[in-house]
């Protein structure tokens, strides 16, 4: 979302900096030419508590100098540590920071030292962003004295294809129907759920298979268990795709099973290409996007018999597919850039209207 926003702003002719404590060799999106690009090369573990205090002394100052040499007229802060950072980096400096929470904040666990800064620091940003209504209003609840909007995530339609390239028919057979995940292999994404989930499905319906796109820490055990309930013939995990628009566009079923998001990106993006979609409904984030029993069904979060009874109901019903497929296209409307960026325009204005001042 940071590589989209930059390049929407970057194309209007903004002068945008995109600055990250991790190496540029990591960058996985690409960036429009004119962004320009800051990598301070500091993203490091901590052996101790005095190791990270040092570390993050270091890169807010590392931060600091940057905004120095920039004198940006507004800084953009992405996730909490981040945007903890650059409010205090900015701290003096005629700057205004817009802080952004991409997860609903009670289910990222961030250690009592940055929930203390977050209390206490997060009020001194002149906003902060939330991606939905019930993340807002736990900010304003446990974040007393920050000024909070929502403002979700666009969608972007088409989605441009980076490397790497995984055709679909190279892992699919054309004759068989598949269900798609995309996300990174961890635990949040409760991609152990739906493989237990699917488990009976391929008695019922040999014809279908699933497919999960992406790396993560959590593929040898999702591999163990693939193997373990017999499913390797139907179950595949081939990896990253850069080519994720080609998979959208062939899945004949998308299925989100995280245990819980900000805003699922991969979910509108899905419903943006026609694809019927299953969720669980977790915090935060599927319940403002899918319209039940509309373009969509929510299945209560963990529940893995009531996702293995929807799965097999869309499986099953071709039509209701069809009908749920025709209404998802809509979300490229609900969610378009131009309707997003219209919410950041007005929050700018708001923010540089009182720099101005």
């Amino acid at each position: 979302m940071t590589a989209n926003l930059a390049n929407a702003w970057a194309s209007r002719g903004w002068d945008v900096t995109i600055v990250t404590f991790a190496s540029a060799d990591l960058d996985f999106y690409s960036l429009n030419q004119s962004v320009n690009r800051v990598a301070l090369n500091l993203a490091s573990d901590s052996a101790n508590i005095f190791q990270a205090i040092w570390a993050n002394f270091r890169r807010l100052l590392a931060l600091r100098r940057v905004l120095r040499e920039k004198q940006p007229h507004l800084v953009l802060g992405m996730m909490v540590t981040a945007s903890i950072i650059a409010t205090l980096a900015g701290k003096g400096l005629s700057c205004r920071v817009v802080v952004s929470e991409r997860i609903h904040p009670p289910r990222l666990p961030i250690g009592r030292i940055w929930n203390f800064l977050r209390r206490h620091v997060y009020p001194l940003a002149t906003k902060v962003i939330a991606l939905t209504d019930e993340s807002s209003q736990w900010l304003q609840t446990h974040v007393p004295g920050c000024s909070v909007v929502v403002i979700p995530n666009p969608v972007l339609f088409p989605i441009a294809s980076v490397e790497p390239i995984l055709a679909p028919d190279q892992i699919v057979l054309k004759q068989r129907r598949f269900l798609l995940a995309v996300g990174r292999l961890a635990e949040q994404k409760g991609f152990d759920y739906l493989i237990k989930s699917f488990a009976v499905i391929p008695a019922k319906h040999p014809d279908w298979e699933l497919i999960i796109l992406g790396e993560g820490p959590k593929r040898l055990e999702l591999e163990a268990l693939v193997k373990h309930l017999g499913l390797s013939h139907c179950v595949k995990l081939p990896g990253r795709a850069g080519n994720v628009t080609d998979w959208y566009q062939k899945a004949d079923l998308y299925v989100m099973s995280s245990l819980f998001e900000g805003f699922p990106n991969t979910l509108v993006e899905a419903m943006a290409h026609g694809c019927p979609v299953i969720s669980f409904d977790c915090d935060t984030g599927p319940r403002d996007i899918i319209r039940h029993e509309i373009d969509g069904l929510l299945v209560p979060v963990g529940n893995i018999p009531a996702l293995t009874a929807s799965l097999d109901q869309l499986i099953t019903d071709a039509d209701l597919r069809t009908q749920y497929s025709i209404r998802a296209v809509e979300a490229q409307n609900r969610f378009s850039l131009k309707q997003i960026l219209s919410l950041w325009d007005r929050l700018f204005e708001e923010v540089l209207d009182k720099y101005a001042k």
